[in-house]
């Protein structure tokens, strides 16, 4: 019986997890969409603009599927979408043909700082403090 309260336990503590995740994430959606972004594609402009911070600062793309939590397909047409929005640039690398890098624009980098407020609010009023996720525990 001790193993299955146990697995009741994990259970619930995964599906509290996967909750909060998609509160938080539908709730960067909805903030972000009146600047024509999603939380997918705020998530790769904000780590190009703390892998690659100075202007023509580029980041392999293989470095950037690491750390999104998308497929190597997803992410190669949110790139295709940044990039035609002109939010992002390619490039070949010129010493493996097979790498790809990926650049901040200009316009990129404006938009990620006019938005980043928003997103850090979300995830504050969200995620961070006592009265965040904790609120209603501890009166």
């Amino acid at each position: 019986m001790a193993v299955n309260t146990a697995d009741a336990r994990l259970e619930e503590k995964w599906r509290d997890i996967l909750s909060v995740h998609a509160r938080t994430m539908c709730e960067i959606d909805r903030v972000l969409h009146p600047h024509g972004l999603g939380a997918s594609d705020f998530e790769v402009l904000d780590i190009l603009a703390s892998e690659a911070p100075g202007e023509g600062d580029q980041c392999r793309v293989q470095n950037l599927a690491g750390r999104v939590h998308l497929s190597q397909s997803a992410l190669s047409r949110l790139i295709g979408r940044l990039e035609k929005d002109g939010l992002v640039e390619r490039s070949v690398c010129a010493e493996d043909r097979r790498g790809v890098y990926v650049a901040l624009t200009g316009k990129g980098r404006g938009l990620h700082t006019e938005v980043l407020p928003l997103q850090r609010e979300v995830l504050a009023r969200l995620l961070g403090g006592r009265g965040a996720a904790r609120g209603s525990s501890e009166g």
